[in-house]
């Protein structure tokens, strides 16, 4: 049962841990897990619904005159053009 950990091994780590925080400490850190978990759920959830919305397309001219220039072999031109 739960790899060798016996049921009343549980409680009495469990009645150590209250002896040593107390019950308000305990209630206290419950509390703000249980806040901290909510909002992150509702931080994955508003995620989704703003990524879910459908992008707008963008609609490229891709006419001939229209030509992309590479400005790597743009620039070796111009070197070979000062010498």
């Amino acid at each position: 049962m739960l790899g060798g950990i016996s049921i009343w091994q549980l409680l009495i780590v469990l009645g150590i841990i209250i002896l040593i925080f107390g019950t308000k400490k305990l209630r206290n850190l419950g509390g703000d897990l249980g806040g901290a978990i909510k909002g992150f759920k509702q931080a994955v959830n508003d995620d989704d619904e703003t990524t879910s919305k459908p992008q707008q397309r963008v609609k490229h001219d891709e006419s001939p005159g229209n030509e992309t220039i590479d400005s790597h072999t743009d620039t070796r031109e111009k070197e070979d053009t000062r010498k």
